[in-house]
């Protein structure tokens, strides 16, 4: 069963990029190769700095837009927050940009 998640990237400018995926590591495949969104071509990620898990692909939706309206401190705080969900989800799931 595929999960529908929320994630945040940190790209070569040193922002953030959020998105949601129901196919983790095929969405990280393309934002590698620059075929993902327009944002991330421009700006190469670097690391997959939050993660979240949705039951369903709304709740995943919802969140992306919550996110996309914070302010860079409290995404920071929020990456803090689920920084030990994140990195056990990324030891199951692991991914590397080069």
């Amino acid at each position: 069963m595929k999960e529908n998640l929320v994630y945040m990237l940190c790209c070569s400018n040193h922002h953030y990029y959020t998105g949601w995926t129901n196919d983790f590591i095929k969405r990280m495949s393309s934002h590698q190769k620059g075929t993902a969104a327009h944002y991330t071509r421009a700006f190469v990620p670097k690391a997959i700095v939050y993660i979240e898990v949705f039951e369903t692909r709304s709740e995943a939706m919802r969140k992306e837009a919550q996110i996309k309206k914070m302010t860079r401190s409290q995404k920071e705080m929020m990456i803090h927050e689920h920084e030990a969900s994140t990195s056990a989800f990324l030891k199951e799931h692991p991914f590397q940009f080069e």
